[in-house]
């Protein structure tokens, strides 16, 4: 039988959630496994994924269905870069402006 750390709840939370992307034509992406969406505006979506911070930039981008509760998040407008961001475990209010 597996050992299951139920010490932090969000640790059984996280492993249930795939995480995955898809994109339609660089006009639709959906992404599962979405834990928070940071902060979002026309240029670019900032989102903590269970794999990871995930940026994704471009034009005229807007969040059509945001379901944190399942962690599914879609994106629409043009798509130009999907990067995601190593953390090094701080990732505060400071080293967010000065990045």
């Amino acid at each position: 039988m597996p050992y299951e750390d139920r010490s932090s709840p969000g640790a059984a939370a996280s492993a249930k959630k795939p995480h995955n992307i898809t994109m339609e034509q660089r006009k639709k992406l959906s992404v599962s496994g979405v834990e928070d969406v940071e902060s979002f505006d026309e240029h670019e979506i900032v989102m903590q994924t269970t794999q990871g911070c995930l940026i994704v930039r471009g034009e005229g981008l807007s969040v059509g269905k945001l379901s944190v509760d399942n962690g599914d998040v879609t994106v629409e407008g043009t798509v130009t870069e999907l990067r995601y961001e190593e953390t090094s475990g701080e990732r505060g209010l400071w080293a967010r402006l000065f990045h």
